[in-house]
């Protein structure tokens, strides 16, 4: 390794102790989430909100049955998400954006802002996401174990309630032929509403219409994945009827995304038509910009009035999913899906970001691995000095940023790697930055213990002796059976 690859070694080991700290085989027979910032400090008061999206991976694929006990923590919580749901006019789940012991909403209604010394009213409950990324995380805990009783016994129950709200909070627009979700806000959180709106909200969130129709689409599928016995089974108990399931098909093919300049996907509703920001004269003038919401609100003016970002939102979406799983989420919705547009879309956000919070480069440094290795990596360096260096200002004394921190070993596991969970196939495309000679760790696949080393030239896999079915692992083109005790190597082409 290089000094820097050295440096960031260290930093890793920081990151994964953190972690294990906070999620343990300690806590497993615990009714315990993982909270923002750990359990290390004040900041959030020990709330959960969706950063576990980018903390399951780690756990999924080396501690299954640590995961398992956290997704139950969110299924001992879904009949609060049921009541909120019913309490905003919606059916199924929704889940709160910052949830406390009992599953509730727990935002608060007013943030202060030391610049101005104002305080300012928080509309960030709005964000209804997050039963998007339990969703997600279900059904990746599912690809990589094959626990099919946790599906029968309580995923796909999850899985329901939380398509059934998608489907419930969806609105048909006769004017444009297709389904609205009005009234949210996406993962930036700079953006909370319209100019000329009194009530808080954004339409058409690209990041939160992407999620809700994989959400549909995927509950669809369990009824091809469970017995035909389990699926009436919850259909009675929930009493989702065929009319409902109508609906969800239809709202999963006719959701709307926001387009604009040349095939890119809007923010949202509306995006193109806020003001361009000058970010240079900011720059100029202030010696951080990470906070432009506060700077802005210290100024007499707001973010909502410009194209400008927090940080990844429409990101997100090549974040989570392949440029194959995309594909097949667009075709479902009757656009039209081109590649080429995915760098041209990450350039333009990229360049409107302020990278006001420390998930932010975790999600840039991965959707840039393949296109712009060098400055992925220098964001995969600048993450791992979230918390070391402080970057923020004061926050860490408030509590790490776990997110972030796992977000980091991510990076390393799956995202340099190419490892992605798809089907009933562990996929590899490895791209190791220049600055990493050799990556090897070990991780769990459906009851396989993998030994996985990748340098610039070779991937070389090999799982121990055991009594697990056989798997198949996909490396670029080529698709290898692996049996307990085997050992292979696939030679790399490093890639331009």
């Amino acid at each position: 390794m290089s000094d820097e690859a050295d440096d960031a070694h260290f930093a890793v080991r920081l990151h994964l102790f953190h972690l294990l700290q906070t999620a343990s085989s300690h806590s497993m027979e615990l009714d315990a989430g993982i909270p923002a910032r750990g359990w290390h400090g004040e900041g959030y008061r020990g709330h959960i909100f969706w950063d576990e999206l980018f903390i399951f991976p780690f756990l999924i694929l080396r501690l299954p049955i640590l995961a398992r006990a956290l997704l139950l923590y969110r299924y001992r919580r879904l009949d609060e998400a049921r009541w909120a749901a019913q309490q905003a006019g919606f059916r199924g789940a929704m889940y709160p954006w910052q949830s406390g012991s009992d599953g509730r909403e727990e935002t608060d209604v007013m943030y202060f802002n030391p610049r101005s010394g104002n305080w300012i009213k928080d509309d960030t409950h709005l964000q209804r996401h997050v039963g998007a990324a339990v969703a997600y995380n279900v059904w990746q805990y599912y690809q990589a174990t094959g626990d099919a009783e946790f599906l029968y016994s309580f995923g796909a129950e999850l899985m329901f309630e939380i398509a059934r709200f998608w489907a419930s909070i969806a609105q048909w627009n006769e004017a444009r032929g297709r389904y609205d979700i009005r009234g949210i806000m996406g993962p930036d959180e700079f953006h909370d509403g319209y100019l000329d709106r009194e009530m808080p909200g954004l339409d058409n969130n690209a990041y939160t219409n992407v999620m809700a129709v994989w959400c549909i689409a995927r509950a669809l599928d369990l009824f091809e994945l469970l017995p035909k016995e389990r699926c009436h089974e919850l259909c009675q108990r929930l009493r989702i009827e065929q009319e409902e399931l109508a609906r969800w098909e239809h709202v999963s093919g006719k959701l709307y995304l926001p387009f604009h300049d040349n095939g890119i996907l809007s923010q949202f509703e509306g995006y193109e038509a806020l003001q361009e920001f000058d970010w240079d004269a900011y720059r100029r003038k202030y010696p951080n910009i990470m906070r432009l919401d506060l700077i802005l609100e210290a100024e007499s003016d707001t973010p909502n009035r410009y194209k400008l970002s927090k940080q990844a939102d429409v990101l997100m979406v090549f974040y989570l999913f392949s440029a194959e799983e995309l594909a097949e989420l667009f075709d479902r919705l009757g656009y039209t899906f081109n590649p080429g547009t995915i760098p041209r879309t990450i350039d333009y956000y990229l360049r409107r970001s302020s990278h006001g919070s420390t998930l932010s480069a975790i999600a840039h440094a991965w959707v840039l691995a393949r296109s712009c290795r060098q400055r992925s990596w220098s964001l995969f360096t600048e993450a791992l000095q979230s918390d070391i260096g402080d970057i923020q200002g004061g926050t860490t004394r408030e509590g790490i940023h776990l997110g972030a921190m796992a977000g980091t070993i991510d990076l390393l596991q799956r995202c340099f790697t190419g490892l992605e969970l798809r089907g009933e196939e562990l996929h590899f495309h490895p791209a190791l930055p220049d600055e990493l000679r050799r990556l090897a760790f070990r991780l769990r696949y459906r009851q396989h213990t993998l030994s996985v080393d990748i340098t610039q030239d070779e991937l070389t896999l090999a799982s121990d002796r055991s009594g697990a079915e056989a798997i198949s692992i996909a490396v670029g083109d080529r698709h290898i059976v692996l049996h307990p005790g085997d050992r292979t190597s696939v030679p790399l082409t490093r890639p331009s």
